[in-house]
């Protein structure tokens, strides 16, 4: 039975095992100062899965790990693999009730915490009965007092042997909740490694590219749209804790940089950053960006500055996450689109009844793909909610252009309702961004009103230095929507609420503008 399985099995971890075996020389991870070959993590991490199956670990049982980027994050993540322990990224920027929730929910026996992190995280365990190891990860700084990761590791450096099925889960990535505890996505080693293989391949990536890691590894984006497609072509990933611009630029040029991963606003710091001028980019091969497409001031901006290909990765936690990818040749003639399938992928466009939809028509955008999740975690109604009619549901709308291009209208749940009428809140926040230069950011919201039920309501916030008028705003944009589209006020902000990702918080402004229109009649 263990030998059958290991000769044919689907394994995220056997990717690791098989680049080392092939190139055990090659630069695998680059961690401030410390560096590992593939052959030097690869047995880091067999050390460490033998070690948790020294401590009783064993096929199906779960981890959680609560850490900022690290070396460490991706070895626990390749031992879970190849020891078949399903791993729980602890998102840094939950409360500690969420954190217990999910510890609980997805029956963790055990958490691996940077030291830095055990304050935090320490009264969520507290609530856990189930957990009962804690793992020290060296981290920052903070009360490193307890069991060491070091102190976990074997002396056995060969890769386990254990029968782990295609289809067993590796992770449970839990997402974010507007109005309730998150749900948890049972990602299968299937779906990971056929969403990385496609990445690698859809992207042109290869065993000489070099990645800079800075977005945050608990989420799905970093770490199986990058880190783990990296480690399937064998190439460099330079782990950064979080995004400076001058360490960023720095990094690409002494490390000769091939691959980045940003949001747009990261790449307009960098832009901004007085040394940009003079900073020698050349070996940037692609820059990808994600959460929303960029205006076309920017995208140009970009493509003009750093002097490589850009793109757009669009997807989902649910879907692995990539399921389209917006590719360097449609950037500038199908502004604001987010583009064709990932190969693998299959896109439709779904009416309410479960009928596919022709070109041109809007409805909600539907996959079909074996990246797909397996289930919601304990949650038999929301998944079959999400997969009724043979197809996974996105929850976000949209068309194709009759090119084949997608074109991503809004989520249903930011479907402004207004007057009778409903209103994609991007497409009017695409106009702001088309009207005023010194918009930074925006986000259009429909905040209660007694005459509107909902009004459109942007909130900008203003590049470093520059003003906004608001009803002048308001007046320019007649020109280019309907009546109906105009917000009925524009809000002049200092700051956006955001996730630990980086994604604006829409929900969070509604609740802090919700009682702007009370005196509206």
């Amino acid at each position: 039975m263990t030998d059958h399985n290991l000769v044919h099995r689907v394994n995220v971890g056997d990717a690791l095992t098989r680049v080392a075996f092939s190139r055990p020389e090659a630069l695998a991870v680059v961690d401030g100062d410390r560096r590992w070959t593939y052959g030097e993590f690869d047995t880091w991490v067999n050390r460490l899965a033998h070690g948790l199956e020294g401590r009783g670990y064993t096929t199906g049982d779960v981890l959680a790990l609560a850490s900022a980027n690290s070396a460490e994050f991706l070895a626990v993540y390749y031992a879970c693999a190849k020891l078949g322990l399903v791993c729980v990224p602890v998102n840094l920027g939950w409360r500690g009730d969420e954190v217990a929730y999910v510890l609980k929910h997805s029956q963790a026996r055990g958490i691996v915490v940077e030291s830095q992190l055990l304050g935090a995280i320490t009264p969520a365990v507290a609530e856990a009965p189930g957990v009962t190891d804690v793992i020290i990860a060296p981290g920052t700084g903070g009360d490193g007092t307890g069991l060491a990761i070091d102190d976990v590791l074997s002396d056995d450096p060969t890769s386990p042997e254990v029968v782990v099925e295609d289809r067993a889960p590796l992770s449970y990535l839990y997402t974010s909740g507007t109005t309730s505890f998150p749900k948890g996505v049972v990602g299968t080693h299937l779906a990971i490694h056929l969403e990385s293989m496609s990445a690698a391949l859809d992207s042109g990536w290869r065993a000489d590219d070099k990645f800079v890691a800075m977005m945050p590894m608990f989420h799905t984006a970093q770490l199986n749209a990058f880190c783990t497609p990296a480690i399937v072509v064998g190439a460099t990933i330079f782990v950064h804790r979080g995004f400076d611009p001058d360490r960023f630029l720095t990094t690409i040029e002494r490390e000769q940089i091939t691959q980045v991963f940003g949001l747009p606003m990261m790449y307009r710091a960098a832009l901004e950053h007085p040394s940009f001028a003079g900073r020698d980019l050349s070996s940037l091969r692609r820059a990808v960006y994600a959460m929303a497409p960029m205006p076309e001031a920017q995208i140009k901006a970009c493509l003009d500055g750093f002097g490589c290909d850009f793109a757009l990765l669009f997807g989902q936690t649910e879907m692995s996450p990539i399921t389209t990818l917006f590719r360097p040749e449609h950037q500038l003639s199908h502004v604001g689109a987010v583009g064709t399938p990932l190969t693998g992928v299959q896109v439709g466009i779904m009416d309410p009844d479960g009928n596919l939809l022709p070109r041109g028509e809007q409805g909600e955008i539907v996959y079909r793909a074996p990246s797909a999740m397996q289930e919601y975690l304990h949650n038999p109604e929301a998944t079959a909610e999400a997969f009724r009619h043979g197809w996974f549901h996105s929850g976000d709308v949209g068309r194709f252009g009759e090119d084949g291009v997608l074109w991503f209208a809004d989520r249903f749940k930011d479907v402004i309702k207004t007057g009778g009428e409903n209103v994609a809140s991007i497409e009017v926040e695409r106009a702001i961004y088309d009207t005023e230069p010194n918009v930074a950011e925006v986000v259009v919201v429909g905040l209660p009103h007694e005459r509107w039920s909902e009004a459109i309501t942007a909130v900008v916030l203003p590049k470093p230095g520059e003003r906004i008028d608001a009803d002048d705003l308001r007046t320019r944009l007649k020109d280019r929507l309907d009546g109906y589209k105009v917000p009925k006020a524009v809000i002049v902000a200092d700051e956006l609420p955001r996730t630990s990702t980086g994604k604006i918080q829409k929900n969070v402004v509604r609740e802090r503008h919700a009682g702007h229109y009370g005196a509206a009649r």
